[in-house]
């Protein structure tokens, strides 16, 4: 049976991808230990980079946040066949749905976020449609433990600057630029990247307690 061709972009102000039902993520449901600590990557794509993180540390759940649903059928897939507990992947819109699909993680489980080489939509008339959003980043600071980080990555510069910019605006976060990735496996994107010898711009933002909520 062939299989259905998955989009590179998928616009996430879409009716259809507006109105997806959305769960809260039940941790007991997913992870046979649901008291480790969470690292949350958003936009995963094919999942590998999780896949690996996973296979290496059993001392961390991992979750993956896609919105294009064959691909995070497929990472599924992949994890049930290698029965690693700690990891899975959820199809969520999560420029729109992040807040509800959090809902319910317990305070302080949430220790570390990925954002890896989101989709640049490089033209003016679709930058409305860039995954980073005021929203996203508040409903992150909301989950997130006092001790928690968030790793942002990409290529292009001018991404790089506005994300920067929507979290320190946020005034939840302190943020420092890294020379390099602190993580002990690279994206797809990333390896590409660097094999190209290309830039690639990263920052850690960490909570601020005392920051306004």
């Amino acid at each position: 049976m062939a299989r259905a061709r998955v989009h590179q972009h998928v616009n996430p102000l879409a009716k259809y991808y507006r109105e997806l039902p959305v769960e809260p993520l039940v941790l007991e449901q997913v992870f046979s230990d649901p008291s480790l600590p969470l690292h949350l990557d958003i936009g995963c794509a094919r999942g590998r980079f999780l896949l690996e993180m996973a296979r290496i540390d059993k001392e961390r759940n991992y979750l993956g946040v896609e919105i294009r649903e064959p691909l995070v059928d497929d990472a599924n897939q992949i994890r049930a066949e290698e029965d690693l507990r700690n990891l899975h992947y959820v199809f969520c819109n999560a420029t729109i749905d992040l807040d509800a699909l959090l809902g319910k993680i317990p305070e302080g489980v949430l220790k570390r976020v990925t954002i890896q080489f989101p989709d640049p939509w490089f033209k003016k008339k679709h930058a409305k449609r860039r995954m980073v959003k005021d929203s996203m980043v508040e409903a992150i600071a909301d989950h997130l433990s006092p001790d928690g980080e968030v790793l942002l990555q990409t290529d292009v510069e001018f991404v790089a600057e506005e994300m920067d910019e929507i979290f320190a605006n946020s005034g939840r976060f302190e943020l420092s630029d890294l020379g390099s990735n602190p993580l002990p496996v690279k994206t797809e994107r990333e390896i590409a990247v660097e094999n190209k010898g290309l830039p690639i711009f990263r920052q850690m933002a960490k909570s601020k307690r005392d920051g306004p909520r």
